[in-house]
């Protein structure tokens, strides 16, 4: 699904920051400035967006994961959304500094979720103080709530999506230092030489961070269907293929069973002769 220029405007994608605040790198990407403001260059918008949904669904076809990043106010509803439509991980409290370039700590915190959770349903927990019970469940919370979305990582992510480049500047940094593909919808005020595929866009706005979020996980989802195909048309192929060629062994057994079926046949032909 290509985004339109009407749809892009009417989400008020084009609305950058106050002229004095802007960085000379998005000069590429700005169409002109009004009253102070300046206006971003649509065209290139729908241009970058189709970029960047086009390699986020062979990301997505290749069964890689993809982490969106947005702790800012207006993004964080709208991305854990669009995340859980199509079982992406994603963060929207707090990036935790090392979240990437320390990710084996990480994935202990997260392990440790799954403790508590076991010591839940084994009866452990029915077993320890009250006071005990009221720290770990405080401690399950926290974790919850700031690595709850990405327990089913298991690896590092093959991309990052962040809707605020400039906010999130430390996943951006982390990403870029591992090589990780950085995706970002980048405003006027931002630094866009860091990020692989940049979308110039008002990241302020709640509906225009949603219309360019429903443009590419569209795309992911599109990936996450044709890989579906895909592997469904590879095993029909395998079992096909093993059915119509029987395994050595099989093959040998029908041989042995043919064998003295043929010398019967032989020994009926001579004695009618």
């Amino acid at each position: 699904m290509r985004t339109t220029f009407d749809q892009l405007l009417e989400a008020g994608c084009h609305f950058g920051h106050l002229k004095r605040k802007w960085n000379p790198a998005m000069a590429p990407y700005i169409y002109m400035e009004r009253n102070g403001i300046h206006i971003i260059d649509l065209n290139k918008t729908a241009v970058k967006i189709d970029e960047a949904a086009e390699a986020l669904k062979a990301i997505a076809k290749s069964g890689r994961k993809i982490l969106f990043v947005s702790t800012k106010k207006q993004g964080q509803e709208v991305v854990a959304q669009k995340a859980q439509e199509i079982a992406m991980p994603y963060i929207t409290e707090r990036w935790a500094g090392g979240m990437l370039t320390n990710f084996p700590t990480i994935r202990k915190a997260v392990k440790k979720m799954g403790t508590i959770d076991k010591m839940m349903a084994d009866g452990t927990f029915d077993n320890i103080s009250k006071r005990e019970k009221l720290q770990i469940t405080r401690q399950r919370e926290k974790l919850e709530k700031n690595l709850g979305s990405i327990s089913d990582l298991t690896r590092l992510p093959s991309a990052v999506f962040v809707v605020d480049v400039m906010k999130e500047h430390i996943a951006v940094a982390e990403a870029n230092r591992l090589g990780i593909p950085v995706f970002g919808i980048v405003d006027t005020n931002s630094n866009p030489n860091n990020i692989d595929f940049v979308i110039p866009a008002n990241d302020d706005a709640t509906k225009s961070i949603e219309v360019i979020l429903t443009a590419v996980c569209e795309a992911i989802k599109e990936g996450l269907e044709e890989r579906k195909v895909e592997k469904a048309d590879e095993e029909a192929a395998a079992a096909q293929a093993a059915g119509e060629a029987p395994a050595p062994k099989e093959r040998r057994q029908r041989v042995r069973k043919a064998a003295p079926k043929a010398e019967a046949e032989k020994v009926a032909e001579a004695a009618a002769e």
